[in-house]
């Protein structure tokens, strides 16, 4: 297996990304600060909970005479303890688009198949099956023996995991002087932030390709684009006047212009 194994994507507006896949070594480093930072949420919640324990099985003692009531205390902190493993993946891989604290940290991403960020579903199906992952070594196996480096949770929810930072090609398509100005006001009015690397890239390779495409298709692919990125940024309404195209060169170099200055 290559150190870097790279694979192709196509979005659903036909066109193709690349990516550099994460790799066992960066995913099992992300896992192993995930899993610390899970052990400190589980120790304090069991420490809070024993305590808490102590004093309701004293209280409800005296109250109904059970004597099993500690079994079912037992049995809340394993389904708890439970639900804040799961909650943990599927909370961070959902509000963070497919990044946890360990991913971040080793900046690698999970993605879909078709290069969309991860939704609560994916993200739940890769968390639920990630037990058997990791207890019986089946995602270390299939990682290593699969072209797309892809754990059983992977194959289940139809994602992929990637490098997080994708280097940014230079444009080599002209950007006219109103996109210009309107990438100089879109920070104030837009949120550039939710723009995804790949989001930018496939903004880039549109604004590349438009010249190969029929005036018919360009039209409606524009229109498409905008629209969508219009929804990632926040946007409630295109800007009256301008043109998708043009809008979609001002989202692409105030997009750079914010990165570079980061």
């Amino acid at each position: 297996m290559r150190l870097f194994n790279r694979v192709t994507l196509l979005t659903p507006e036909s066109v193709e990304l690349e990516f550099n896949l994460a790799g066992i070594g960066n995913r099992a480093f992300a896992l192993l600060i995930d899993y610390h930072v899970l052990g400190v949420i589980v120790v304090v919640f069991l420490i809070a909970w024993s305590f808490l324990s102590i004093q309701l099985v004293e209280l409800l003692a005296k109250l109904v005479g059970a004597d099993n009531i500690g079994l079912w205390l037992a049995a809340i902190a394993i389904l708890t303890t439970f639900s804040i493993y799961v909650g943990y993946f599927v909370f961070f891989e959902t509000l963070w688009r497919g990044q946890t604290p360990g991913k971040r940290f080793a900046k690698i991403r999970v993605i879909r198949d078709d290069g969309r960020a991860v939704g609560l579903q994916q993200a739940t199906l890769r968390t639920l099956l990630r037990p058997i992952d990791d207890i019986l070594f089946i995602g270390s196996f299939l990682i290593m023996l699969t072209s797309q480096e892809k754990r059983l949770g992977d194959l289940v929810a139809g994602t992929i995991v990637i490098q997080a930072e994708q280097p940014a090609a230079p444009a080599t398509f002209p950007i006219s002087e109103p996109a210009r100005n309107l990438a100089q006001q879109l920070p104030d009015i837009a949120n550039l932030s939710q723009l995804l690397p790949d989001d930018f890239a496939v903004i880039r390779e549109y604004l590349q390709r438009r010249g190969d495409l029929t005036s018919k298709a360009k039209s409606e692919l524009s229109k498409k684009l905008a629209l969508q990125v219009k929804d990632a940024i926040n946007m409630k309404k295109l800007p009256y006047g301008v043109p998708p195209d043009q809008f979609l060169e001002a989202v692409y170099l105030a997009y750079q212009q914010q990165s570079s200055a980061r």
